[in-house]
């Protein structure tokens, strides 16, 4: 009887780790799109404007909701950073959060009211999240 050799699997490169990394659709953005949608309102995702996209935006009312990933976008209660390759992650992450004052100042200079959420706040008070945002589209209504 022969035996059927195991194929091997390389490791998977940094690059191609990273090139499975959802920028749309992730968790917590279905999360907060579902809950909108179930409340009525809709909406446009991943909407493009001249400041970069926008996760989840209402175009008529000039509103912007934004999710920020607590890792990628180095969250004070729950951001980590790797111990391995920290010249690479600090550039990393300042790229990213520079990358987020630049999107928030060209909304706003735009007339955009921008609301930004960390991923654990939708997971923890969605409540709090979704009056949020009730209450500024009223005001840009």
């Amino acid at each position: 009887m022969r035996q059927k050799l195991a194929k091997t699997k390389k490791p998977l490169t940094r690059s191609e780790i990273m090139s499975r990394v959802h920028s749309r659709d992730t968790g917590p953005e279905m999360l907060l799109r579902k809950r909108l949608f179930a409340k009525g309102f809709r909406y446009r995702v991943d909407y493009r404007h001249q400041g970069g996209k926008i996760d989840i935006a209402f175009p008529r009312h000039k509103l912007a909701l934004l999710v920020d990933g607590c890792f990628w976008h180095c969250c004070p209660m729950h951001g980590s950073r790797p111990k391995n390759n920290k010249e690479f992650w600090d550039a990393k992450f300042k790229l990213n959060l520079n990358r987020d004052k630049r999107q928030t100042d060209a909304l706003h200079a735009d007339g955009w009211t921008v609301l930004r959420f960390w991923e654990h706040e939708l997971r923890e008070n969605m409540e709090e999240v979704m009056n949020r945002i009730t209450i500024a589209l009223d005001h840009r209504r």
